[in-house]
């Protein structure tokens, strides 16, 4: 082979690379399919996904594009190296997106390819995909839409949350996504605000301290007060600042050293109708709903409406757009860091026993949020 023949295929090639990038971002399966031999494969053993020849590329494709929201890929140039009628060669990936569910992303990674001269000219007889780095931090962005309107640094707003990436990011594609992330400014502020229109006292606070000091402005002193078991209580401290000392009637560790089985029905009503219940939540959702999950619900009553007046304390981390989202991240993210707790002090697994979804506050003034600009707690 001669060297215009090695430049024109190296010419080719590099386009057949130019190609799926472009058909990628253009959403056309059909032409990204095309793009492979007949028996092409393109593996993602990070997703895991394993496409078998053009068919099934060009569905799993949709499949995959389906869930965009927006989706970029940037391809850059690496090796290629030619032997006859197949060559082998690298492309280095750049892709950020977000998903319609709300996750979104950053990831670079590498395809690794194989090629084949074809009568129609060089094809993919493989592409295989690996990550070699996820950053599933809350998109800063969003796509430009009627409403929207770009500026000078090309950002757009916040359309939606965390964590994962486009077409080849493993979470995006059914593992867990990134619910430890703090969430924006902009979505926090979008929760407060709904939260707010459907009927509940949200303040957002800058962290704990912030919020220990303004416990102590919103509970009277003398007050009963039941502290619900919560990591986000114990890390800040609250819950020591309410169950210490004698400014509160504080009712957990009065409850503690009761007989469960003499005095079960006391212990019943002193924890469901306290004046004051203080917890957390599993979620909050950005149209303004609670999640809260329990294994035994005993502490369910008072949120519910039995308390006089509730105070919930969340993390930036428990923000979530929805309620399907917020389902899956008590599953997928606070039920497995509260089994390990409860398996460590109880010796049992914990488990969602009970949910309890908090839409709307109908008593003005009863429920309070501190959402906090912080992560803490599950």
């Amino acid at each position: 082979m001669n060297d215009f023949q090695e430049i024109a295929d190296r010419v080719e090639i590099e386009a057949l690379r130019g190609e799926f990038t472009d058909a990628a971002m253009m959403r056309d399966r059909a032409r990204l399919a095309a793009l492979f031999t007949p028996d092409g494969v393109l593996r993602m053993p990070n997703v895991p996904i394993e496409l078998i020849g053009r068919q099934e590329i060009r569905t799993g494709g949709e499949r995959l594009q389906s869930q965009w929201d927006f989706f970029v890929q940037n391809s850059h140039p690496g090796t290629i190296r030619i032997d006859g009628d197949t060559a082998t060669g690298r492309t280095y990936m750049q892709e950020i997106a977000r998903l319609l569910d709300g996750r979104s992303g950053l990831n670079f990674a590498i395809y690794h390819d194989t090629y084949r001269r074809t009568p129609q000219g060089w094809k993919f007889a493989e592409r295989v995909y690996e990550v070699r780095y996820v950053d599933t931090t809350p998109l800063g962005g969003s796509a430009p839409g009627p409403d929207t309107q770009a500026h000078g640094t090309g950002e757009a707003g916040d359309a939606g949350q965390a964590p994962d990436t486009g077409e080849a990011d493993a979470s995006t594609t059914g593992a867990a996504g990134d619910f430890g992330a703090p969430a924006s400014a902009e979505r926090l502020d979008r929760t407060i605000e709904a939260l707010r229109a459907n009927g509940f006292t949200a303040e957002l606070l800058d962290d704990t301290a912030a919020a220990r000091a303004r416990i102590k402005d919103l509970i009277p002193e003398g007050a009963a007060v039941f502290t619900g078991a919560s990591e986000t209580l114990r890390l800040s401290g609250i819950a020591q600042d309410i169950e210490a000392g004698d400014r509160y009637q504080a009712i957990r560790p009065r409850v503690l050293k009761m007989d469960r089985a003499t005095e079960f029905d006391e212990i019943r009503r002193l924890v469901a109708t306290p004046d004051v219940f203080v917890a957390s939540v599993a979620a909050v959702t950005e149209t303004g709903s609670l999640v809260i999950a329990s294994g035994s619900g005993s502490q369910l009553p008072a949120s519910a409406g039995g308390a006089a007046r509730a105070i919930w304390i969340v993390g930036a981390q428990k923000v979530v757009p929805d309620l399907g989202t917020a389902l899956r991240r008590v599953e997928e993210h606070a039920l497995p860091l509260e089994t390990e707790r409860a398996q460590a002090v109880y010796g049992q697994p914990s488990a969602v026993n009970r949910l309890l979804v908090l839409n709307a506050e109908p008593q003005p003034g009863r429920g309070t949020v501190l959402l906090l600009r912080e992560a803490i707690g599950f």
